[in-house]
């Protein structure tokens, strides 16, 4: 490196154990385009002598070939590393580095200044623990300014530094930086950003960087390295109370039993008394166990495998909570949501939801409304697209041990994921659990599934045919239903037409009515299947989260799904309703193989080709499938 610490050369040990004791600051730059962001961690780089001697000289060379100091040094190379970014002389993805001081490590994440760039911006964030805000001093407070503090706030990042950046190029003029700290105080407010500290700044010269400016004499408060070497960083934590959600349930034998996992906050000893939650079975604390051996005292970030002395049931994704002050537990809440995939979120949408060490399955409701982050402004919303930000209600399958985001970032803190394609499609905030989660409770009954069905001598079960329009779906589930009928069995046949003319009446063909349509209709199938009957579902159904969601509300082998495989030109040449037909004129939009995606099964258990057999023949497999493979037996 360019630098060596003489600890090092002279005492090793001395020098990995001082370094190993260091506390870790993790922080981000934002703001604005083109205000020096990545000059300026490069210019902490540099100035912590954290630059390779190689690194220094392919930074010297860049700097000439593609640098915009007119070949002086141009730190912002260091962290700009894809050739877009030093082409257009932006930065597009989060870049990380690491550099340390004497009194702290550091790991800065230089986040993008565009608006398409704000989930970048939220990943960057969402480990934070302080955010460096910057402003051009010639240009004062922005658009993109307001974006990212107003992203700082909602993420709850606990520090924050506004630092007015290019000082020099407004001649370190003090009127300037007032002004700027004027604007920037009234629309703080207005976000509840109520503690920030503002330095003025030069990060091309390294004035007020890591040490004090003589181009300020005005100017009395820290330098930038100073003050992020005294921010605190997880005294807090260690005095709220006691969170460690459960990572591995570990029994390497017979004789032990604990539970690892990363303590989110407070404090826990030997002899303290604990809940483990969603059950709400309490315990005692036994031992607190390392690969180092046993501890008196674990602190909020250490990994730790706790032992107790009563067994009680507890797995991965449980939260081990102290006794007296536990967290909440609920299945519905109020959450902000933020959405990273180019695919747009549709309220009903089954996702899966990761909180803390916890998956359970979840679904959005249509949003309360979006943010406009440049404005602050509310927005009625049906959906979300990329990088919209918006205030949704949340249900999900499972009760789970919670805290408001706003408390504790790792129990309110959550990421969506696409149940098939497994991609995190959005990131959010937990609010608060609806009320009412807490006042809606099952009602025991004494005449369950099992004894319906034994009434009427057969297993209930769901017979789900999807395909395009025209396809035939109607047609054969009619005959299907005919012909067990006549076999004396207790059946109904949920059509879609016939359902949009009383249940779903209120709803249209936009892909968020689609969504809706069928967790409706997958829902009904669920109560008549409990009431024993042979339920025929004959939707389009055209998206596989939604059939999936309709499947696994049933129990295993209740489900049957039934692909009525016909191509849209054969469908499109039946066109029994005109519908194809006005879609092509484009009086009917949103029509599923025109406009409109069909996403066919990938793993049905009846696959029928019109193109090869009638509706009667197709009928008849159906049902000798059902007879064969799945016999009526409860």
């Amino acid at each position: 490196m360019a630098h060596q610490s003489a600890l090092i050369a002279e005492d090793i040990e001395a020098y990995l154990s001082a370094h190993e004791r260091k506390s870790l600051l993790r922080f981000l730059t934002c703001g604005s385009v083109d205000d020096g962001k990545s000059t300026l961690i490069g210019r902490l780089l540099y100035d912590s002598k954290m630059i390779f001697e190689d690194q220094l000289a392919a930074l010297e060379a860049d700097s000439k070939k593609v640098g915009t100091q007119g070949g002086d040094i141009d730190f912002a190379l260091l962290v700009d590393g894809l050739a877009a970014e030093r082409e257009q002389g932006i930065t597009i993805d989060v870049a990380y580095r690491f550099f340390s001081t004497d009194k702290r490590k550091f790991i800065v994440a230089d986040t993008p200044g565009h608006e398409q760039y704000t989930r970048n911006m939220v990943t960057g964030a969402s480990t934070a623990d302080a955010a460096v805000i910057l402003i051009d001093a010639r240009k004062g407070v922005l658009t993109q300014t307001r974006r990212h503090s107003y992203l700082v706030s909602l993420l709850g990042i606990r520090h924050v530094v506004l630092a007015v950046n290019k000082m020099d190029l407004v001649g370190w003029d003090r009127q300037v930086y007032d002004a700027i700290l004027q604007e920037y105080a009234d629309f703080a407010a207005q976000i509840g950003i109520k503690d920030y500290t503002a330095i003025p700044m030069s990060a091309l010269k390294g004035d007020n960087i890591t040490s004090r400016s003589e181009a300020a004499p005005w100017y009395e408060g820290p330098a930038l390295m100073t003050l992020l070497e005294t921010l605190p960083v997880e005294d807090d934590l260690r005095e709220q109370p006691f969170r460690m959600p459960v990572q591995w349930v570990n029994r390497p034998n017979l004789d032990f039993r604990g539970f690892s996992g990363l303590i989110s906050t407070g404090t826990v000893r030997p002899g303290d008394k604990i809940k483990a939650l969603p059950s709400g079975r309490e315990s005692t604390i036994d031992r607190i166990v390392t690969f180092r051996g046993d501890l008196d005292e674990a602190v909020a970030g250490q990994s730790v495998t706790l032992t107790l002395k009563d067994e009680i049931d507890i797995s991965r994704g449980d939260v081990i909570a102290e006794a007296g002050s536990p967290p909440p537990t609920a299945d519905q809440f109020e959450a902000t949501i933020v959405w990273m995939d180019d695919e747009a979120m549709l309220p009903g949408r089954p996702y899966l939801l990761k909180v803390g060490t916890r998956v359970v399955s979840a679904q959005v409701t249509e949003p309360k409304y979006k943010v406009n982050v440049n404005t602050l402004e509310h927005l009625a919303a049906k959906r979300l697209e990329l990088n919209e930000i918006g205030v949704c209600n949340l249900s999900l399958d499972a009760a789970i041990a919670f805290d408001a985001y706003a408390e504790n970032h790792d129990l309110g803190g959550f990421i969506l994921i696409d149940r098939i394609s497994n991609r995190t499609v959005g990131a959010g905030m937990l609010h608060f659990a609806l009320r009412r989660s807490q006042n809606i409770h099952w009602q025991a009954l004494d005449v369950d599934k099992a004894s319906r069905a034994a009434l009427k001598g057969q297993r209930g079960r769901v017979v789900w045919l999807t395909g395009l329009s025209g396809s035939g779906k109607s047609t054969i589930a009619n005959l299907v239903e005919k012909r067990l009928h006549a076999d004396g069995r207790h059946t109904y046949l949920l059509d879609g037409d016939n359902v949009r003319h009383g249940l779903n009446k209120d709803l249209g063909f936009t892909d968020e009515d689609r969504v809706e349509n069928i967790r409706r209709v997958a829902e009904v199938a669920k109560l008549m299947v409990d009431a024993g009957l042979i339920v025929l579902v004959s939707f389009i159904s055209p998206f596989r989260a939604e059939r999936r969601l309709a499947r696994e509300l049933q129990a295993e082998g209740d489900f049957v799904e039934v692909f009525v495989d016909t191509p849209l030109a054969v469908a499109e040449q039946r066109d029994v309703k005109g519908l194809y037909k006005k879609a092509r004129a484009g009086e009917l939009k949103n029509f599923t193989g025109i406009d409109s995606p069909y996403e066919a099964p990938e793993n049905a258990e009846i696959v029928i080709d019109t193109t090869a057999m009638s509706a009667t023949e197709a009928a008849e497999q159906i049902v000798a499938w059902l007879e064969g493979e799945l016999d009526y037996s409860i």
